[in-house]
């Protein structure tokens, strides 16, 4: 005779269990199993972080052109680990008296070499532990990176505000259906610019931080 897979419903109590203490697979009432998607479940282990630029009020000022080895921010994923960005959003404020402004994402197999200010990765779990990984970002290009090449240098995402009339992108994101997995050494980096004059402008990105021996 068959066996009949089974679920434990538990969908109006939560429980907690200790590592290493097996317990049955949650299912609803309707005997469909709960299933966390990989995002979900990299930030509730404390593995997801993020890089923002721009307070409040205080928009970050981009360069003037994209300009190679000049990025804004910049994620740094040293030899033993590996990261997947998996998201970026900016919102250019204003052009700043110049035109066309551009934001384009990169990665590259080495570290970045010098940053205008050193940024703490911030855990998206509220009060987790610290990133392993380290970051930095700099107005004006002040993030210094690896020449590119296109034999070396992978490009995520670029756009650009074609209409001179216009001359604004308000809002740009990136979510990846199949997101860059970057073990280190390695740089995840981002560039904003505009023809003539940098336009300000707020940013972030996350990130996934993963033990390199866990992904390959």
């Amino acid at each position: 005779m068959a066996e009949t897979a089974k679920v434990q419903v538990n969908q109006d109590n939560l429980r907690s269990a200790s590592e290493e203490t097996e317990i049955e697979v949650k299912g609803n009432k309707r005997g469909e199993v709960c299933i966390v998607d990989f995002y979900t479940q990299m930030a509730l282990e404390g593995r997801a972080f993020q890089i923002r630029a721009g307070t409040i009020t205080t928009p970050i000022t981009a360069d003037i052109e994209i300009t190679d080895t000049k990025a804004e921010m910049a994620v740094d994923c040293q030899s033993g680990l590996t990261i997947i960005p998996v998201y970026f959003n900016a919102h250019i404020e204003a052009n700043g008296g110049g035109t066309l402004p551009t934001v384009a994402l990169k990665s590259v197999a080495s570290l970045s070499t010098a940053r205008t200010t050193v940024f703490i990765p911030l855990p998206l779990y509220m009060g987790g532990n610290a990133a392993q990984t380290t970051a930095g970002v700099g107005t004006a290009g002040g993030v210094t990176v690896t020449a590119e090449l296109a034999t070396t240098t992978i490009r995520h995402y670029s756009i650009t505000a074609l209409s001179t009339a216009i001359g604004k992108l308000p809002i740009t994101q990136w979510e990846p259906r199949c997101p860059p997995v970057l073990p280190g050494a390695s740089c995840f980096y981002v560039q904003v610019a505009g023809v003539g004059a940098g336009p300000t402008y707020f940013a972030h990105f996350d990130y996934i931080e993963l033990p390199t021996v866990n992904v390959s």
